[in-house]
C-alpha cells in the first residue's frame, strides 16, 4: 500500500497546474486593450500638439480619454460574476476552490465520470449468487437485513454457511438498522450473509483475524486469516478471500460445487466466466469468494507479507450486486449530450458490467478495458477516443493518459474521482471533481471542485452555470470594446475634422460618462440574465478567443456608427448653436446610444423587441439608472455647473434620441440577417443516441 501511495505522490508532483481558459483569454484581451488605447492616446496627443492646443487642456483631456478607453469595470465585474457563481454552485452542492474555474466549467466538452456513487446511488444490494450447479436469488433492498435467499424448486438445498462465511469475515463493514458503516460493496455482502443467518459482528468475535491482506487496486482482492476447524476436526488457519472474479480465478486451484464437491479449476473456469458475463450483462457488479486452509503448525503469523499465500484457492461463489443508476443521472447525461459534451464512464468494474450500466444511462460509445486503451498508440487513441464511451478496469496511469489524449484533441476536460489513485487525473484535468461524501482528503486536495452530494447531475448544473457566466462576460466585453472604439473614434474624429475645437467631451464629461452611465450599463449586462438556449449550443473550443477578429471588427463597426451619430449631432449643434450646446447634445447622444448598445448586446441573436429583454430585470434596472444619469447631467443646475452643460428643449431631446437610436437599428438588421442564416443552416433531424455496445466475454 505504501508503494502505491508513493507512486501516486510522484504522479501528483509531476502534474503541473495549468492556466484556465478564462485566464488565458483575459490576458490576451488585456494586451489588446492596452495596445489599442496606447496607440489611440499617442495619435490624439500628436494631433493636439500639431494643432497648437493648450498643453494643460490637452493633458487633462488625454488623461480622461485614456481612463475612458480602458474598461475599468472589467476586473470588478469578472470577480463579482465568478464569486456569485461560486455561491450559486455551493447552494447546488458543488464547492469550487478557485474562482476562475467556475468559468472553465462552461467550456467543458468532455466529462469523464466515475461510476459508483456519481452515476449510481452507491447503495449496493446483493441480488444473485451463483455457484457451480446452482443460481440463487436474493430479495430485499439496501442495507436492511430483511430478505430471503431463494432457490429454484426441485434442486437440492445448499449448505450456505460455507459460502456466506467469507462475506462476514473478509469484510469490515457493519450493517445495523438499515444503515451502514463501511464500504458499500462490503455492506452488500454483510447484509447477504445476515439474510442467510450469519451475524457478521458476532462471527468476527468468534473467529478473530490472525492476519490479513488489505484490499489494493493493484491486485483487487482482500484476504483475512482465521483460526478454525476443518471438516475432519483438525485446527487450521483458514484464509477467506473476496475480490474481482478474474483475479481470484487466476489464483485458484479448485472450484466448489453446490453439492460440496471440489472440481479442478480448469474444468469449471468457463462456467464461472459465463456466470460472470451473465451477471455483468445485467449491470451487476460481480464479486468472487474463495478460501484456502493452511496447517496450523506451519502458518507464520508474523510474516511481513501474506499476499503470496493467496494462491491455490478454492473458488466458492460469485455474487451479483446491483448499484441502481441515479434517476437524475440519465436526464443530466442527455442534457450534456444536447450541449455537445461527451460523457464517459471511467470505472474499475468489469467492462461487461460497466457497458450494461452505461447503456441504461444513455452514455454513447463502445466499452473497452484500460489494458486495451493503454495498448493504443497516441495516434490511435486520438483517432478512436470520440467513439469510446466506457473505459473499465482502469489504473491511475490510464486516467492521466485519457486526459492527455482529450487535451491533444482540443477538449476542455472534467474528471471525477474519490480515491487516492484518482488524484493525479483530478489535478491534470481542467476541472478535477472530487466526491465530498466518499472522497479521500488526497482527492479533495487535488481537485478544484468538490461535490457535496456526489451526484453527476450537479456537474451538468455547474457546466450550465459556467456557460451562463461566460455568456454574460462576453456580452459585457463586447459592450466595453464597442464603447472603447467609440471613445477612440469620437476623439480622433473630432481632432481630425476640428469639431468643437477637437475636444468632443471635456475631461469631467468623459469621466462622468465612463464612471456613471457606462458603469451602470456594464453592471446590467454583466449581472443580467444569460441568453436562452445555452445548453443547446456546442461548447466553445479550448482555444476560442473571447473576441475573435470578426467580432472585434464588428465592435469597431458599431463604434463607428456611434461615432458618426455623436459627431454628426455635435457638428450640427455647433453650427446651429454654440460649442457648449454641441458638447451637451453630444454627451446626451453618446449616452443614449450607449444604452441602445447595451440593450442590443443583451442577446447575440435575439431582437431587442422580444420579451426576453423585458425579462432581464437587472439590465432594465441599470438602463433606467443610466437614463436618469443622462437627464441629470444636462437638466440639474449643479450638474450643469460641474460638467459645463446646458439644458435641452424637447426638440433637442427628440433629435438626440432619434440619432442615438441608429446603432440599435444597425444591430437589429445585422441580427436579422444572422438569424435567417442560422435557420437555413439548421439540420432537419438529429440522430438518436446510441447505446454502449457491450464487449463479448
Amino acid at each position: 500500500m505504501s508503494t502505491e501511495v508513493g507512486h501516486i505522490s510522484g504522479m501528483l508532483q509531476a502534474t503541473e497546474l495549468e492556466k484556465t481558459p478564462l485566464t488565458v483569454q483575459l490576458d490576451a484581451l488585456t494586451k489588446q486593450i492596452i495596445v489599442i488605447a496606447m496607440v489611440a492616446l499617442a495619435v490624439s496627443i500628436g494631433i493636439g500638439i500639431a494643432r497648437g492646443q493648450a498643453r494643460d487642456v490637452l493633458f487633462l483631456t488625454a488623461v480622461a480619454f485614456a481612463i475612458a478607453a480602458i474598461p475599468t469595470g472589467l476586473p470588478a465585474v469578472v470577480t463579482y460574476l465568478l464569486a456569485t457563481g461560486t455561491t450559486t454552485l455551493a447552494a447546488a452542492h458543488a464547492i469550487v476552490k478557485r474562482l476562475r474555474s467556475v468559468e472553465t466549467l462552461g467550456a467543458t466538452s468532455a466529462i469523464n465520470s466515475d461510476k459508483t456513487g456519481t452515476l449510481t446511488l452507491n447503495q449496493m444490494t446483493a441480488v444473485e449468487m451463483a455457484m457451480i450447479g446452482q443460481r440463487l436469488t436474493v430479495t430485499g433492498e439496501g442495507y436492511s437485513t430483511v430478505g430471503q435467499i431463494t432457490r429454484v424448486a426441485g434442486l437440492p438445498e445448499v449448505d450456505l454457511e460455507q459460502y456466506l462465511m467469507p462475506m462476514a469475515l473478509a469484510s469490515d463493514a457493519v450493517a445495523r438498522d438499515g444503515g451502514l458503516v463501511g464500504d458499500p460493496t462490503e455492506g452488500a455482502l454483510v447484509v447477504l450473509a445476515a439474510k442467510g443467518g450469519i451475524d457478521a459482528v458476532e462471527t468476527r468475535k468468534e473467529f478473530p483475524r490472525v492476519a490479513e491482506v488489505p484490499f489494493d487496486a493493484a491486485y483487487k482482492l482482500m484476504a483475512t486469516f482465521h483460526r478454525m476447524t476443518d471438516g475432519d476436526g483438525r485446527e487450521v488457519i483458514r484464509c477467506f478471500v473476496k475480490g474481482a472474479p478474474d483475479q481470484l480465478l487466476a489464483r485458484a486451484a479448485n472450484g466448489l460445487t453446490a453439492e460440496g464437491k471440489l472440481e479442478a479449476v480448469e474444468t469449471v473456469r468457463d462456467r464461472y466466466l459465463a456466470y460472470n458475463t451473465q451477471l455483468g450483462e445485467k449491470g451487476l457488479r460481480v464479486m468472487a469468494l474463495a478460501r484456502r486452509d493452511f496447517p496450523l503448525e506451519t502458518f507464520d503469523d508474523h510474516a511481513s507479507d501474506y499476499l503470496p499465500l493467496v494462491s491455490d484457492l478454492t473458488v466458492l461463489a460469485l455474487v451479483g450486486i446491483v448499484d441502481p443508476p441515479r434517476p437524475e443521472a440519465r436526464a443530466a447525461i442527455a442534457e450534456a449530450h444536447a450541449a455537445g459534451i461527451q460523457v464517459r464512464m471511467i470505472t474499475g468494474d468489469h467492462a461487461v458490467t460497466a457497458g450494461a450500466i452505461a447503456a441504461q444511462l444513455g452514455i454513447r460509445g463502445r466499452a473497452i478495458t484500460g489494458a486495451e486503451f493503454g495498448a493504443m498508440s497516441d495516434e490511435e487513441a486520438g483517432r478512436q477516443i470520440n467513439d469510446i464511451g466506457v473505459i473499465a478496469r482502469v489504473t491511475p496511469e490510464h486516467k492521466v493518459r485519457l486526459i492527455d489524449v482529450l487535451k491533444r484533441a482540443g477538449h476542455v476536460t472534467s474528471m471525477t474521482g474519490d480515491g487516492v489513485n484518482d488524484a493525479p487525473a483530478l489535478k491534470k484535468a481542467d476541472i478535477g471533481v472530487a466526491m465530498g461524501i466518499t472522497g479521500t482528503d488526497v482527492s479533495k486536495e487535488a481537485a478544484v471542485m468538490i461535490l457535496t452530494d456526489d451526484n453527476f447531475a450537479t456537474i451538468v448544473k455547474a457546466v450550465e452555470l459556467g456557460r451562463s457566466l461566460y455568456d454574460s462576460l462576453v456580452k459585457y466585453i463586447r459592450f466595453q470594446m464597442a464603447r472603447l472604439f467609440s471613445f477612440i473614434l469620437v476623439f480622433l474624429g473630432a481632432s481630425l475634422f476640428n469639431i468643437v475645437s477637437g475636444i468632443p467631451f471635456l475631461p469631467l464629461q468623459t469621466l462622468y460618462i465612463n464612471f456613471t452611465i457606462d458603469l451602470f450599463l456594464a453592471i446590467g449586462i454583466g449581472l443580467g440574465a444569460a441568453s436562452a438556449g445555452l445548453m443547446q449550443r456546442p461548447p466553445r473550443g479550448a482555444n476560442a478567443q473571447i473576441l475573435p477578429t470578426r467580432t472585434l471588427l464588428g465592435m469597431a463597426g458599431l463604434g463607428l456608427v456611434l461615432t458618426i451619430s455623436s459627431l454628426g449631432i455635435m457638428q450640427w449643434a455647433q453650427v446651429s448653436f454654440d460649442e457648449t450646446m454641441a458638447r451637451s447634445m453630444g454627451v446626451v447622444t453618446f449616452a443614449l446610444a450607449g444604452i441602445f448598445l447595451a440593450l442590443g448586446c443583451n442577446d447575440d441573436l435575439g431582437s431587442v423587441f422580444s420579451m426576453d429583454t423585458l425579462d432581464n430585470g437587472k439590465l432594465m434596472q441599470m438602463c433606467l439608472f443610466s437614463v436618469v444619469a443622462t437627464i441629470a447631467v444636462t437638466e440639474i443646475g449643479l450638474f450643469q455647473r460641474i460638467f459645463d452643460t446646458v439644458p435641452l428643449n424637447v426638440n433637442q431631446w427628440v433629435t438626440c434620441l432619434v440619432v442615438a437610436s441608429a446603432i440599435l437599428w444597425v444591430m437589429e438588421v445585422e441580427k436579422l440577417i444572422r438569424r435567417r442564416g442560422a435557420a437555413s443552416a439548421e439540420p432537419v433531424a438529429t440522430a438518436e443516441p446510441q447505446a454502449v455496445p457491450v464487449p463479448a466475454a
